[in-house]
């Protein structure tokens, strides 16, 4: 019974990893970005929910005043670690892979101001997850990727739709909820490179 129940665990496992790897394309194709070598990378994190919250801001309320229970400063210091997480973990990792995993065909980077296209990796949906130890829940993210003009930036070229994208580290020393998300931007950024690689042609 044992056996059964962990195969079944890794099952799972399985099929939400492959899940995660489809970006499905709700406008446009990336091969009408022909000819792009560059791109200006931005973030949008508005309308973002989190967990069971609709909006990010009823789980900052949530997160702080269970952390101001047992000291006023922690649910602070939680808010503060919460905010900067993004540029300080998430970030980074998804523009290391996004530009590693792309077969040296791109440069996707903030600094590309002068870049015909602007990708913007707007984040919509994150599970936070948990891992206490003796039990853990992995994250994932909901990423939607507008690829747009930047000197239009309301006129979307393509927009493309990743959902449910894991975030865990291995060997589970992830206690940290943004050691667990910021997996979640790299895997990310690891699959949309990929696919960027082999449908967007040279000219």
């Amino acid at each position: 019974m044992k056996k059964l129940f962990l195969l079944s665990i890794l099952i799972t496992a399985f099929i939400f990893s492959s899940r995660a790897q489809k970006i499905v394309a709700e406008k446009g194709n990336l091969s009408d970005l022909k000819g792009a070598k560059t791109f200006k990378l931005a973030y949008n994190y508005d309308n973002l929910s989190i967990g069971k919250f609709s909006t990010e801001q009823a789980y900052i309320d949530y997160k702080k005043g269970e952390y101001a229970k047992k000291d006023p400063a922690k649910g602070d210091l939680w808010y503060d670690g919460w905010k900067a997480a993004r540029e300080k973990h998430y970030q980074p990792k998804f523009e290391e892979q996004v530009n590693k995993y792309n077969g040296g065909k791109f440069i996707i980077l903030p600094s590309n101001v002068d870049s015909k296209y602007t990708l913007i990796v707007k984040v919509v949906f994150i599970e936070p997850g948990f891992n206490v130890g003796v039990a853990k829940k992995p994250a994932y993210v909901n990423f939607e990727y507008l690829f747009v003009e930047t000197a239009n930036p309301t006129n979307i070229v393509v927009k493309l739709v990743q959902k449910k994208v894991p975030g865990s580290q291995f060997g589970g020393y992830d206690f940290d909820a943004s050691a667990r998300i910021a997996e979640s931007f790299a895997k990310g950024g690891k699959v949309l490179a990929s696919l960027m690689a082999k449908q967007i042609k040279s000219k």
